[in-house]
């Protein structure tokens, strides 16, 4: 399949400085208005962020190491040069950013955020529409026919 006129997907922001974003406000805006903690005991509530950050961490590199082993960009608003199907982007097509939001509940938790756990929904929502399905849609136009069978096989989140 040819390349797309715009060689890049076009996503809105690189999608860490997103969830990082929300991340902050949340913490932040949290801070300000004295929010509620969580009601967790501090080392459960470090265990479930410890446990939930290495899922994440575990994911996101996995997920960029396949992209590496086929020599095609990690960063979004680079060209993709290859469509990676097989370990983890075998149960979904979006393992970077899914490592990212379960990283971003973990921190949200260790944080005792409450605030920032109910950002997470928003953060999804953009990220879903303004980056993913971006990426489809470049996808589609780079890969075609190989990319459409993936699509139809694979779940877009989990």
């Amino acid at each position: 399949m040819g390349r797309p006129a715009s060689d890049i997907p076009g996503v809105l922001a690189p999608p860490p400085l997103i969830y990082l974003g929300f991340l902050a406000l949340g913490w932040g805006v949290g801070r300000l208005i004295d929010e509620p903690s969580l009601g967790l005991d501090r080392n459960l509530r470090g265990g479930v962020a410890l446990a939930g950050l290495l899922l994440g961490l575990v994911i996101e590199a996995w997920a960029a190491g396949l992209f590496q082993k086929a020599k095609t960009a990690v960063q979004p608003w680079k060209p993709s040069t290859a469509l990676v199907t097989t370990g983890v982007y075998g149960f979904t097509r979006n393992p970077i950013y899914l490592g990212f939001a379960i990283t971003y509940l973990a921190l949200a938790i260790g944080l005792d955020s409450p605030l920032a756990i109910v950002l997470l929904i928003p953060c999804l929502l953009i990220v879903d529409r303004f980056v993913i399905q971006r990426e489809e849609r470049y996808l589609a136009a780079r890969f075609g026919a190989d990319y459409e069978a993936y699509r139809r096989r694979v779940r877009r989140w989990v």
